[in-house]
């Protein structure tokens, strides 16, 4: 890998790290870093959040740390009174700036270093804090001991020999995320897949699980995020790996936005479904699976494009994966059906 882009993979995941810890950046911090010839644009492109909740840019020139004002407004140098961090989709909903966000994302066609304003947010739910402190949302799923092993790694987890679970510690909570399996992922004997069997939180050094309303809720997302992860990837029969809520609600907000940018006013939402009325027929992509079926009728085979013409999609975050590019080619392609070329998926439209 040539050393510029060494540097930006590391200055991206640092970037990660940061708005995931919620690591506080004083002025002086910021003027340091807009000096950095590789950190500098990305931070341009960030979305940060102020003492009091209010989500900004950071100003473009160099010199004085500046913020612009927040989507929709009139621009400003007004300084930050101060610290500021990386804001997390949780400061989105909080301050009802969330689609506002996105869709200036889109407009100005600027690409995050990592995916943030897209990113997928996880709560409590109600369920879940009626439940008592342990998670039960994934239970029952099967996984793959050594994949799932290899994507918690990836993520920052350590996977418990004597304990049978996988931790992640969020230090600038005190808090470590726990999954127990069962039986664990490190068991020898791999006839009997491991299931989920619990999400929980406990302080560090300690076993006792946290109530989960008093976890913070960055933590939280981020654990249940990389939970379903594991969940979608390495899932061991009877579940279907892309139908997680969160998913597909990101994966819809990135049709909308879409769709909007290029004046397409055909495509709608149903459900995990984005259901689109074009000139040939109506038709559904599940924007989960990716699966299409004609309305009324079956599925409708259309082959991905191959990753050669991924990157003619924009996609405004760096960490774009193959799925959602291919969901989003499918629904570009069914809204404007009257200009299809192919012989093939003209007569699969047809039949």
């Amino acid at each position: 890998m040539p050393a510029a882009e060494e540097a930006a993979t590391r200055a991206r995941a640092a970037l990660e790290a940061a708005m995931v810890a919620q690591d506080a950046f004083t002025l002086a911090d910021l003027a340091g870093l807009r000096r950095h010839p590789v950190v500098a644009p990305m931070l341009a492109t960030l979305v940060w959040v102020t003492e009091d909740g209010v989500t900004r840019l950071l100003g473009n020139a160099f010199g004085a740390v500046h913020l612009t004002t927040g989507p929709g407004a009139a621009g400003s140098r007004r300084a930050p009174a101060g610290p500021l961090r990386i804001a997390h989709p949780v400061h989105f909903v909080a301050d009802g700036t969330w689609v506002a966000w996105q869709e200036r994302l889109f407009k100005s066609a600027k690409r995050q270093p990592f995916k943030q304003v897209f990113r997928e947010l996880y709560v409590p739910t109600e369920e879940e804090l009626m439940g008592g402190p342990v998670s039960r949302r994934y239970d029952g799923h099967q996984i793959q001991p050594r994949q799932a092993l290899a994507l918690f790694t990836s993520r920052g987890w350590a996977a418990a020999r004597d304990a049978g679970d996988a931790a992640r510690a969020f230090h600038s909570y005190g808090l470590v995320a726990r999954v127990k399996t069962d039986p664990g992922l490190l068991t020898v004997a791999e006839a009997d897949l491991p299931a989920i069997d619990g999400v929980s939180f406990t302080r560090r050094g300690d076993y006792l699980a946290q109530p989960l309303d008093a976890v913070p809720p960055v933590a939280f997302s981020e654990a249940m995020r990389d939970v379903d992860l594991v969940v979608s990837v390495a899932h061991a029969g009877g579940v279907d790996p892309e139908a997680t809520a969160s998913t597909t609600e990101m994966r819809a907000a990135l049709v909308r936005e879409t769709a909007r940018l290029l004046k397409l006013g055909n495509i709608g939402f149903a459900g995990q479904h984005a259901v689109i009325t074009g000139r040939l027929g109506e038709y559904s992509v599940h924007l989960g699976s990716g699966t299409v079926h004609r309305r009324p009728g079956g599925a409708v085979r259309i082959i991905p494009a191959g990753s050669q013409h991924r990157g003619r999609l924009f996609v405004p975050f760096a960490d774009d994966d193959p799925k959602t590019a291919e969901i989003i080619a499918k629904v570009l392609l069914l809204a404007r059906d009257h200009e299809i070329k192919d012989p093939a998926i003209l007569e699969r439209l047809r039949s």
